[in-house]
């Protein structure tokens, strides 16, 4: 046999053991001595991360590395932790398994954060649009064509002051809307604006993007226009139904009293309508999903979030160690990133992974229960508050998180 034959064959054979090396490196395997001979194991690949970077990653207590980094780990269970000066720390128990890359992505958050306020001159009865972007709210603390009905705009330019960061679409000229209660429409367009007064209620409609001089009075309209809305929100909510495949679609009609979808519609948050054990949906079960125990047997009246991509079913209320009702259920709402909730309870502002873990206090002072808003990037949360102070009208005030 020629030396050149040879010398292709070896070539071959070399970048065929090269090759099959790599891949094997890729999938986990880390070569180690056993008895005085080289031996492979297959490990698991632990991805860490965090936002802010930059933080310590403990493995059982052990500082290992700094996040953005991979860790080979023998498979197994491993409590993850990742601190940073400055933050409060996350916690989670993973399970590595073998040629599966496991993900801790934490989003910390400051332990000290910033206060600053965005209205000065007093704010009532402030809401949320359907697109978590805009607060419309009523002012009626100044002369009565600075009171009125106010939209602010949570996601253009910086925040400033109320005169530079709100639109005024009504003012209170015939002292009407100071008292304000406020209903969007499903698509945000338009504002129902309803007064109590000493002659009852009244109802008006408000093209939400501009001045309203003269406001359009649909209180003898307001329950068409309400069935309107109704069935606006209803089609919105078939569509969503109706794009689930049609075992898990069942499953969520039967079982599911939905309170909120995430706002990228990958998980819902939803009262147990009846006890029940859901099914499987997704067969076999996804590998590096979410290691966190899930629980398919649930409660009817408690609360859980459904991972419709992951098919897992996570139980909320225990963190809060209270059977809560069904009528509490407005103190949860989905965080901008829907992979976290808000909690709002007991005068604490709270938020946790969707899987109910690093529950997190990221606010305990003074405000205006229910009145808790998120910002559209999750930079930071709005809430309504006088600080402590009964001799003045709160104010509309950020929570820094980043």
């Amino acid at each position: 046999m020629n030396r050149q034959l040879i010398f292709a064959i070896a070539t071959v054979l070399l970048l065929i053991l090269a090759t099959t090396a790599v891949i094997l490196y890729g999938r986990g395997y880390r070569p180690f001595f056993d008895g005085g001979k080289i031996n492979f194991a297959g490990t698991g690949l632990l991805v860490v991360t965090s936002r802010p970077d930059g933080a310590g990653v403990y493995i059982d207590g052990n500082l290992t590395t700094a996040t953005d980094n991979t860790i080979n780990l023998s498979p197994g269970e491993y409590t993850v932790r990742i601190f940073k000066d400055g933050y409060f720390p996350w916690e989670k128990k993973l399970k590595v398994q073998k040629e599966v890359v496991t993900k801790a992505d934490a989003l910390l958050f400051p332990s000290a954060p910033k206060l600053e306020s965005i209205t000065n001159i007093g704010v009532r009865n402030p809401v949320l649009d359907p697109s978590q972007t805009r607060i419309a709210y009523a002012v009626v603390s100044q002369s009565a064509r600075r009171n009125g009905i106010y939209v602010l705009d949570l996601s253009t330019r910086p925040i400033l002051t109320l005169q530079s960061s709100s639109t005024q679409i009504a003012d209170d000229t015939l002292d009407l809307f100071s008292q304000s209660s406020f209903v969007w429409s499903p698509d945000g367009d338009e504002l129902i604006a309803t007064i109590s007064g000493q002659l009852g209620k009244a109802s008006y409609l408000l093209d939400a993007s501009r001045f309203n001089q003269f406001p359009s009075n649909v209180t003898a309209t307001l329950e068409n226009l309400g069935l309107t809305f109704e069935g606006e929100r209803q089609e919105k909510e078939n569509a969503r139904l109706n794009s689930l495949p049609s075992k898990l679609r069942d499953m969520v009609k039967d079982n599911f009293s939905i309170l909120e979808w995430s706002l990228d519609d990958s998980k819902t948050l939803y009262s147990a309508s009846k006890s029940a054990e859901l099914p499987i949906v997704i067969s076999p079960r996804l590998i590096g999903s979410d290691s966190i125990p899930e629980q398919r047997n649930i409660e009817g009246d408690l609360i859980y979030v459904y991972d419709i991509k992951e098919d897992k079913n996570f139980k909320i209320l225990d963190l809060s160690q209270k059977d809560l009702s069904p009528d509490a259920s407005g103190s949860f709402s989905w965080f901008p990133d829907s992979k976290h909730l808000l909690y709002i309870h007991d005068n604490k502002v709270d938020i946790l992974e969707y899987d109910g873990s690093n529950l997190t206090t990221v606010y305990a002072g003074p405000f205006e229960d229910g009145f808790v808003f998120p910002w559209p990037d999750g930079s930071k949360i709005v809430i309504l508050t006088n600080l402590g102070n009964p001799d003045i009208l709160p104010n509309l005030y950020t929570i820094f998180l980043k």
